[in-house]
């Protein structure tokens, strides 16, 4: 099982693209899987905006209901040292 890392809390659904948007509490990279509590991947990281120092996320999910997920924390798999893919 890849580590996960907590990406932060559903703040809301975006009105414009659909996109979950969180306040960051780690920093994400786009495109990464983006998971719930269960380790089950939800979305994958669309964009990273806002302040430097105060960013916020927004996540493209993969679920029929993503409104479920307002309020609930979302983690980031990381890769361990044997998962890096060397080029």
């Amino acid at each position: 099982m890849k580590p996960s890392r907590r990406l932060g809390t559903v703040l809301h659904i975006s009105s414009n693209s659909g996109n979950l948007i969180l306040k960051a509490e780690t920093s994400a990279i786009i495109g990464e899987p983006v998971t719930d509590r269960d380790n089950r991947v939800v979305g994958r990281v669309f964009d990273v905006f806002g302040p430097v120092s105060n960013p916020f996320v927004a996540v493209k999910s993969e679920l029929d209901r993503p409104e479920r997920l307002v309020g609930r924390p979302l983690y980031v798999r990381r890769p361990g040292r044997a998962e890096v893919v060397r080029h």
